[in-house]
């Protein structure tokens, strides 16, 4: 299985409370097993807060709805041993 690396990381970004925020990693391959989305340390799980998608096969998404003061902190993408943070 090839190695997969991230060609795009994540960016820092500012939103004002209430709002939605996305965050997207691209990495170098397609159908990527072993990735991980993290919140302040914390393992996401998509559900109707955290909209964790993949597009084009290589673009992970991480949306987080409605975010109040408790979402503030660091975004983790992790792929294999590879992470990126904003």
């Amino acid at each position: 299985e090839p190695d997969v690396t991230i060609v795009s990381g994540l960016k820092d970004t500012v939103v004002a409370e209430g709002d939605d925020v996305t965050f997207q990693c691209q990495v170098s391959h397609e159908n990527a097993r072993d990735v991980e989305w993290k919140l302040q340390d914390v393992a996401l799980q998509n559900n109707e807060m955290n909209e964790i998608s993949v597009e084009r096969g290589k673009i992970h998404t991480l949306t987080l709805r409605k975010v109040t003061e408790q979402d503030i902190g660091t975004v983790t993408f992790r792929v294999g041993p590879h992470t990126s943070t904003a």
